[in-house]
């Protein structure tokens, strides 16, 4: 076989372009996450224990079997965008989380040792939102204030 570069192989093939995957952006991933887990939402997971009280570097490699972040790991499509394993640390950097965050989505201090796929589905998709810009809240009191 003879190596053909890109420009070539479209003057005599149909290459399209639009077949190639494009990096998903941090709304996306998050998007996708609570789609794996509303795949079966009444399943029970497992969740870190006590994550705002672990040092740092203690915290970043925590993982759990059977986890939310198992489930994000266990999906082809997010490894391939750059998932590289099912810990703390790595989740937080993939889906570009903060410490508050992610504990929201994993600690064990808000359901106990496990939690439903569809709740963190949920939370997930709460955390994925933009939060409103500063313009739009004040208009929002504005307008909530004008009625008073």
């Amino acid at each position: 076989m003879k190596h053909q570069s890109r420009e070539r192989l479209m003057g005599i093939a149909d290459v399209r372009e639009d077949m190639r995957e494009h990096a998903l952006t941090r709304e996306e991933r998050l998007q996708r996450w609570a789609e794996l887990l509303d795949q079966t939402p009444d399943q029970r997971l497992n969740t870190l224990f006590e994550t705002e009280f672990q040092p740092i570097s203690t915290r970043d490699s925590m993982r759990r079997e059977g986890s939310p972040l198992e489930v994000a790991f266990d999906d082809v499509l997010l490894r391939k965008q750059g998932l590289k394993d099912d810990s703390y640390g790595e989740a937080k950097r993939f889906f570009e989380l903060s410490d508050l965050e992610m504990h929201q989505l994993v600690c064990s201090c808000y359901t106990g040792e496990t939690v439903r796929s569809g709740t963190v589905a949920e939370c997930v998709r709460a955390v994925a939102e933009p939060p409103p810009s500063p313009w739009s809240m004040l208009l929002n009191a504005f307008f909530i204030f004008r009625r008073s």
